[in-house]
């Protein structure tokens, strides 16, 4: 099957983000980029050139819905639209529940949730006109799908971006749109992430001390991923052509959450012993 025309990458300026946008490349698309670093922006938007596709890029804040309407406004004059949108951008903090400052919240819920919303506010609603196949993949993580300690405010909008995206995938399926959904859910690998606080903004500058623990912890979990972007960019790609909702790249990752929902489970049925296990609905995007 060909690749659509175009698409259009958040959080494009490097990790994750730079490796769908050259996957994309790769397969003849044009592609629309965007990220709150205009250096490494700059960098991903040569190295997408350089495979012989059109590149948009504009430098941008996702969770700013201003400055993601006009994103999406420019591709629809340069491309006459995007089939596929990948709202990547994504920042984190760490530390004990308790320690996160409103700062710490404003920043996460600004760039995690709102900027995942703006982006499908802003694209769907041109998708659904346009009345062609797209797909809209929502970035999330593993932490959206299980929790860890130090990580109460990353999981927390993480979790949402998972539920908002499982909501849009039903959405559209009412709707009866031909726009399938994925939510990606990788584990630690090799980014930037664990620097994000780098673009932090300076009116919610940081309040509080890093946490040099956890900080540890992601550098190994990175160090010991078995994969990298590449490969996650991968997966997801084919997720997008097999209409898969849940990408889940890491292995592991299917441990947490059968722990978690073994708990949630045996909670449930010591509270209603006599209840009878109802059968389990549909997930997103299947029969």
């Amino acid at each position: 099957m060909s690749a659509p025309a175009a698409a259009a990458i958040t959080g494009a300026g490097s990790g994750i983000g730079r490796e769908l946008a050259l996957a994309c490349a790769r397969e003849g698309m044009a592609v629309a980029l965007t990220d709150i670093e205009p250096a490494a922006l700059a960098q991903t938007a040569m190295m997408a050139e350089s495979l012989g596709v059109d590149v948009m890029a504009r430098a941008g804040d996702v969770g700013q819905a201003d400055q993601v309407e006009a994103f999406a406004s420019e591709c629809e004059a340069r491309f006459g639209g995007v089939d596929w949108l990948f709202n990547n951008a994504g920042v984190a903090v760490l530390g004990p529940a308790w320690s996160a400052t409103d700062e710490d919240w404003q920043w996460l819920w600004s760039v995690n949730v709102r900027g995942v919303a703006n982006g499908v506010r802003s694209f769907v609603p041109r998708m659904l006109a346009r009345r062609t196949r797209a797909h809209v993949v929502n970035t999330a993580s593993a932490a959206g799908l299980a929790t860890l300690a130090g990580s109460s405010v990353y999981s927390a909008t993480k979790h949402a971006v998972v539920a908002f995206s499982e909501c849009l995938a039903r959405d559209l399926e009412q709707a009866g749109a031909d726009i399938g959904v994925s939510v990606l859910c990788p584990s630690l690998l090799p980014t930037g992430i664990h620097q994000s606080g780098r673009n932090r903004p300076f009116e919610l500058a940081n309040t509080v001390s890093p946490a040099s623990a956890y900080g540890e912890r992601v550098r190994l979990g990175m160090a010991a991923s078995p994969i990298d972007a590449t490969d996650v960019a991968a997966m997801t790609l084919d997720a997008i052509r097999a209409r898969r909702f849940y990408v889940v790249p890491h292995v592991q990752t299917g441990d947490s959450v059968r722990r978690r929902m073994h708990a949630i489970l045996d909670d449930h049925r010591a509270l209603h012993p006599d209840a009878a296990a109802s059968p389990l609905p549909s997930p997103p995007n299947k029969e």
